[in-house]
């Protein structure tokens, strides 16, 4: 009941604020695309808090079209310290500060990156464990198929489409295979690859967007390949405008689906799994400034056949707006 409430508190205390200065040659003037609401299917991580992207965070701003910012995000989990059923239970804490920001290259291209660092640890029986450096980075870029034409349409939608890579910037560590949780990593040290899709519906202020992307893991050099990962989801969010200021809740459900992990090129036990989570955020901006913050809770999971759960995760940003 707490975790339910704590949505319900997030989804009506946050606000954003809204940039209104756009170059027009990029950015549509339409109301419908000022407030940002794109790219959540970019929400890929690996299984169980791994550092690829965002712990299904999300990857834009809802209030600047074209931005540069930080964000942090924090992700909590508990997995078993070995494979009995009385082994104990051990916290872990997944700590990203990522860089990232969204640059246009025409009216329907798009790229986006993101630049993350972690600082990871757990605390073992025999002692607390932590890891930190760089993560992997990951590119995307998009294309838009379907757009509105003009702001006169009270209801319009907007298709997009994309792909992406992420390189294997980070460390990876192979003695993490043996452990519970394998994701506990700077890096996957893998080239993955993402192909995604997004549409997005909107009636003056109040819209839903849902998404879907999949995403296809190759093997490291240590002969050990993260297990190929789907996310899905959808938003429901009321835009409030004005001259210098918007505010723009939005509440929601996520899900995650992970494929098994192999090692050798034979399927790793235990490491496939599910998560579906309730999830709310709010931002705030004025003038060219925006900070965010949103949280997500699951509802249902099986993580690691039961011997990793997670707790909730919880992420705030702050943005400019070029």
């Amino acid at each position: 009941m707490n975790k339910y409430l704590l949505i319900i508190a997030l989804f009506s205390a946050q606000f954003v604020f809204s940039n209104q200065a756009r170059k027009k040659t990029i950015d549509p003037p339409i109301n419908f695309w000022n407030i940002n609401y794109k790219y959540p299917f970019l929400e890929d991580c690996d299984a169980c808090g791994c550092s690829a992207n965002g712990g299904s965070m999300g990857f834009s701003s809802m209030i600047a079209q074209n931005f540069v910012g930080l964000r942090y995000m924090y992700q909590s989990y508990k997995s078993r310290e070995g494979v009995f059923n009385n082994s104990p239970w051990i916290d872990e804490n997944f700590n990203t500060l990522q860089a990232w920001g969204r640059i246009p290259v025409s009216e329907r291209i798009e790229v986006t990156a993101l630049v993350p660092y972690h600082f990871n640890k757990r605390e073992k029986t025999t002692g607390n464990e932590t890891i930190k450096g760089i993560g992997d980075i990951t590119v995307m870029g998009f294309y838009t198929i379907i757009r509105p034409k003009n702001d006169s349409i009270p209801l319009r939608h907007k298709l997009q489409v994309g792909i992406g890579i992420k390189a294997p910037t980070g460390t990876y560590n192979s003695e993490n295979n043996g452990s519970v949780n394998p994701s506990f990593q700077l890096g996957t040290g893998s080239w993955d690859y993402t192909v995604a899709g997004e549409y997005i519906i909107k009636h003056k202020n109040l819209g839903f967007n849902t998404m879907v992307n999949y995403i296809y893991k190759t093997k490291n050099n240590k002969s050990y390949k993260f297990g190929n990962q789907v996310n899905y989801g959808g938003t429901l969010f009321y835009s409030l405008m004005s001259k210098n200021f918007a505010v723009v809740p939005q509440i929601g459900i996520a899900g995650e689906l992970y494929q098994s992990n192999e090692e050798f090129g034979e399927e790793v036990p235990l490491t496939e799994g599910d998560i579906f989570f309730g999830k709310a955020g709010l931002e705030l901006g004025y003038d060219k400034f925006s900070i965010g913050i949103n949280a997500m809770l699951p509802i249902s999971q099986n993580l690691t056949g039961g011997r990793v759960e997670a707790n909730y995760r919880f992420g705030v940003n702050l943005n400019y707006s070029l």
